[in-house]
């Protein structure tokens, strides 16, 4: 592959787009009921608890879970699978609350607090490349 190539294939044509064959919009695959679809959504959920995970262990533990961004924010499925791939490190979420998305969707007993906090990322990321080009 050519490098252009190999560019296209991995930022445009991989992620849930080349898992799912379908899209790699986040939404398009919540309403989908195609099998691809739900496998895309079960291995982005795994990863993110995976990788939530491993840094809980190497932290020694997890106090506080925080979903942000557009698929944090926005898709109650998905931070409802992620939590409950998380259930074995306390992990409870309030399924009402998620569905809403309040600020906090963990269960008075969960023992790790789970949070949605709202990002301008877009906002974040000129304010650091204006830093560093100023500096």
């Amino acid at each position: 592959m050519k490098a252009d190539e190999l560019q296209s294939l991995l930022y445009r044509q991989s992620g849930l787009l080349g898992v799912s064959g379908i899209s790699g919009d986040i939404r398009t695959l919540l309403a989908s009921q195609e099998t691809t679809a739900r496998e895309a959504l079960d291995l982005f959920a795994f990863r993110a608890a995976r990788e939530t995970a491993a840094l809980a262990n190497t932290l020694g533990g997890l106090e506080c879970l925080v979903f942000t961004a557009g698929i944090g924010e926005n898709a109650p499925p998905v931070r409802a699978a992620i939590c409950a791939r998380l259930g074995w490190l306390g992990v409870r979420i309030d399924a009402e609350a998620n569905r809403r998305g309040e600020a906090r969707v963990s269960t008075p007993d969960s023992a790790v607090e789970v949070r949605i906090i709202p990002t301008d990322e877009e906002s974040i990321i000129s304010k650091h490349t204006l830093a560093v080009l100023c500096s």
